[in-house]
């Protein structure tokens, strides 16, 4: 069976060898850059299966990386996971905002990053076998094989993370969903990080599918729970 292969970009030599030796001892295919441009470079013949981030780069950063693979049509639905200084929490949101689906903090163990890496490999391998249907609700429709969204007939352009929270949320609409559930169905069992993070990928995803406040609110927030999404279209935030 093919490798998984992935592109990591760091420019601290030890830190990128380290990532090379420890993803490749478990079974992936990785080709490492020193610089944003050089992997950026790369992808104009060649995409992976995922993208490891250094946010710290010099000349072009990891968060212009981010926002730049977001915008190709060839690299839009790849997952992408940051890293970042542990103190660095606006970077955190900024990254999640720009299209990250998990970000590891620095200094990092090495099971953690495989671990990271194998839960969100094993998303995309659930998000694209299962449930090959189209769901709808309004104005909004969801084709599950492509893992494509669109409203009123146009192509939102959603990560991987923000598609798979709005598949579960249109797909038990109605309900109550807390954070904690939705951490576990969207991001795995593996998954070391914060609601926050989930706060972060609902507010975005929001800003996509909610022309204004005039329009009815889809994803209604549960004071101290978590989510809904609305099956009645009623308004209030």
């Amino acid at each position: 069976m093919t490798k998984q292969l992935i592109f990591a970009v760091e420019d601290e030599a030890n830190i990128q060898q380290l990532i090379k030796y420890n993803l490749e001892a478990n079974g992936y295919k990785v080709i490492t850059f020193d610089t944003g441009e050089q992997l950026l470079e790369e992808c104009k013949s060649n995409v992976p299966n995922l993208f490891i981030l250094d946010i710290m780069l010099p000349g072009v950063d990891g968060l212009e990386v981010c926002r730049l693979l977001r915008q190709n049509p060839r690299t839009k639905a790849i997952p992408v996971i940051i890293l970042t200084a542990k103190s660095d929490e606006f970077d955190k949101v900024l990254g999640l905002e720009l299209g990250a689906d998990d970000y590891v903090t620095k200094p990092f163990s090495v099971r953690e990053l495989v671990a990271r890496v194998k839960a969100l490999f094993r998303r995309v391998h659930i998000s694209t076998e299962s449930n090959p249907e189209v769901i709808q609700f309004g104005n909004i429709s969801l084709d599950c094989t492509r893992r494509e969204v669109y409203k009123d007939d146009k192509l939102l352009d959603l990560p991987l993370k923000e598609f798979e929270l709005l598949k579960l949320l249109i797909s038990n609409k109605g309900k109550v969903l807390s954070r904690e559930t939705l951490l576990e169905k969207v991001w795995g069992f593996d998954y070391y990080g914060e609601t926050r993070t989930v706060d972060v990928h609902i507010r975005y995803l929001r800003q996509k599918i909610e022309d204004d406040d005039s329009t009815p609110v889809f994803i209604e927030t549960i004071r101290g729970i978590g989510y809904r999404f609305n099956d009645k279209g009623a308004s209030g935030k």
